[in-house]
């Protein structure tokens, strides 16, 4: 029986690269499934996803980046090859249900291409949300004096729950720069802000007030940088002088559930690639 992989990786511009992967994959007899590039001409780099297929049962995901190895050097490659495991991913809420119970009906729904472990959370709103969809809901409150030692807690889930991803669905607590760079890379936050802006207490209440034409959401990878990782997805909806602050809302939560789905999918399938400050997500 066939097993599935996805190759990803970046590496400087030069040719013979897709002839290279294509050969290994070729002389292991496996098939193609899927495969995307992009060559970044203004950074020199070229990022590439491939999905394949292998046959036989023993071949593994590390085997197969062993192997890989010595192509990769030749081209000073960063890659990974990965299995066909579902992420496991470690949803933080605060008291804002909107976006956890869109994650909670897709993962339900078999589309969110990930396995949600555990829901955690500073306050305990939302605990029947989650205990109903049969999930541990974990409460660690934070206090600006207890935050180091909540901030260990969470890192502590993460091993429990052996969480590949920390998804933030508005967890309305910052998080320090320390826990920010333990979690580089394998951590989304969802931004009720098509740009950064509005920032602070009610920011739908400031768009309005402002006149804004369109309403929008940003997930992007966290980093100590408050609000200005790279980012992954935005949505956005046109709005009129006829919303008022409740219709922002409703439409800013909707802009929100749906980027924030959308990028965790991407990342868990293998298709974001951190560029930089930026990113390349292969749709």
């Amino acid at each position: 029986m066939a097993k599935s992989f996805t190759l990803t990786l970046r590496c400087p511009e030069r040719s013979g690269i897709v002839h290279a992967v294509t050969t290994f994959l070729a002389g292991r007899g496996c098939d193609i499934l899927e495969h995307q590039q992009f060559d970044d001409d203004v950074r020199g780099s070229l990022f590439l996803r491939t999905a394949f297929s292998c046959p036989g049962t023993d071949t593994g995901a590390d085997d197969l980046a062993r192997e890989f190895s010595t192509v990769a050097r030749e081209f000073d490659m960063e890659f990974r090859v990965t299995g066909d495991r579902p992420e496991r991913i470690m949803v933080m809420v605060s008291r804002f249900g909107h976006c956890l119970n869109d994650l909670l009906f897709r993962w339900r729904a078999g589309s969110l291409g990930a396995d949600i472990a555990v829901v955690v959370s500073n306050h305990e709103d939302l605990r029947p949300m989650a205990e109903a969809a049969g999930l541990p809901f974990v409460c660690v409150p934070v206090t600006p004096e207890t935050k180091p030692e909540a901030e260990r807690r969470l890192l502590e889930l993460v091993e429990e729950y052996q969480a590949d991803l920390v998804v933030l669905a508005r967890y309305m607590q910052v998080l320090s720069d320390d826990l920010c760079l333990k979690l580089q890379g394998r951590a989304i936050n969802i931004h009720h802000s098509f740009l950064p802006g509005f920032k602070g207490a009610k920011p739908y209440h400031q768009a309005y007030d402002r006149g804004v034409k369109y309403v929008g959401a940003t997930a992007h990878y966290v980093t100590p940088d408050l609000d200005e990782g790279p980012i992954i997805e935005q949505e956005v909806q046109r709005v009129d002088h006829t919303h008022g602050p409740r219709a922002l809302v409703t439409v800013g939560r909707d802009a929100e559930a749906l980027a924030l789905s959308r990028a965790v999918r991407w990342h868990c399938e293998r298709r974001v690639l951190l560029n930089g400050n930026s990113t390349v997500v292969f749709r």
